[in-house]
Parts: C-alpha cells; structure tokens; sequence
C-alpha cells in the first residue's frame, strides 16, 4: 500500500537536496559580476531551508515517525538516534550558516572561506542524512507501521505544501520568497544563471 507521507517526505527530500545542489553551484561559481544577487539568491535559499525543512519537516519526523519507527523496529535504533542528533545540529547549523553568508557580504574576501567550510560540512550532512533515512528508516516504516499510524503519519504530512516540491502552490505570506528563488536560483531550482 501506498502511504501519502512516504511520498510526502520523499519529495521534499528531492526538492532539499535539489535546493542544496544548486547552493553549492552558486557558492563554486561564487559572485562574480553580480555580488548583490549571489548573496541575496543564498540568503534566501537559506531562509527556506530554514522555514520549511527546519521547522515543517524535521519536527513531524523527530515527534512523529521516529518514534513509531523506533518502538516497531528496534534494529534502526541506532540510525534514528543519529538523525535526531543530525536534526538538532542542522536546526542550530542552518542559522550559523546564515550569520557566515553575512559576514562574507559585510566584512569581505577574508570571511569567504569560513562560510565555504561551514557550508559544505552543512550539505554533505545533510545529503547524507536523507540517505540514511531514505536507506534505512522509510523501509522500516514501511515494513513496521500500522495503518493507525499511517493515517496520524499521513494527515500530518499533508500539512506540509512545500512549493519548492513542485505540488503546491505558495503561501501567499511566502510567494515573493519563492518568486525571487525561483527567477534567480541557477537549475534544478531556478531559472536563473546563478
């Protein structure tokens, strides 16, 4: 049977790791001739991992499915437990990241490499920790749950309508945020060069 927060969880990865990818193209590319949309476009990608992901996405995983995961099948124990202390390192990561972005724009080239260093620990992370889930987690969940908590799992994921996965329409609180990711975010994301 197919469970809608499954699906749900899946694409948002998709849509995350697509977002992550293209961050690291523009950090590569770097700022070039256009310093004032490079730095605008990754602050705010970061604001949407922040605002999505951090704080839609991780919360129902940690409060929701891990612990049904964890008391249905105990051998993924260990994984979980590492993709909390991951969702803990992240929530606080993504803000750190923000203030390094920051203090390249503001203070200059000598700021640069701590915010390269700081970025690309924070996305190797996180690719690995959706695989992790993705290899280990999803098909204990999918093996183990009950249709009782496929239906809590299922209506609580729904909530979600990250637009960055393509199915939603955006929150109109959060439509200029998307518009401006999405005309000047290289591919997969968006439609500008970077």
């Amino acid at each position: 049977m197919k469970h809608r927060s499954l699906e749900i969880i899946r694409d948002e990865h998709s849509s995350l790791a697509a977002m992550l990818q293209s961050m690291r193209m523009l950090v590569d590319r770097g700022p070039g001739d256009d310093p004032k949309n490079f730095f605008d476009v990754l602050r705010a990608m970061l604001f949407y991992i922040d605002e999505f992901p951090e704080r839609l996405h991780h919360p129902k995983e940690t409060e929701l499915l891990f612990p049904r995961v964890a008391a249905a099948a105990p051998e993924v124990g260990v994984a979980i437990a590492r993709l909390d202390r991951d969702h803990e390192y992240t929530e606080k990561a993504v803000r750190d990241i923000q203030h390094l972005l920051m203090a390249w724009e503001y203070m200059g080239e000598s700021r640069r490499q701590a915010f390269v260093d700081g970025f690309t620990r924070y996305v190797n992370l996180y690719l690995a920790h959706m695989q992790l889930e993705e290899q280990e987690v999803l098909p204990a969940a999918e093996k183990h749950l009950t249709e009782a908590d496929w239906a809590l799992l299922d209506a609580e994921f729904e909530k979600n309508c990250d637009p960055l996965t393509g199915k939603y329409k955006p929150d109109p609180a959060y439509e200029a945020l998307f518009t401006r990711i999405v005309m000047n975010a290289p591919a997969p994301i968006g439609l500008g060069g970077g």
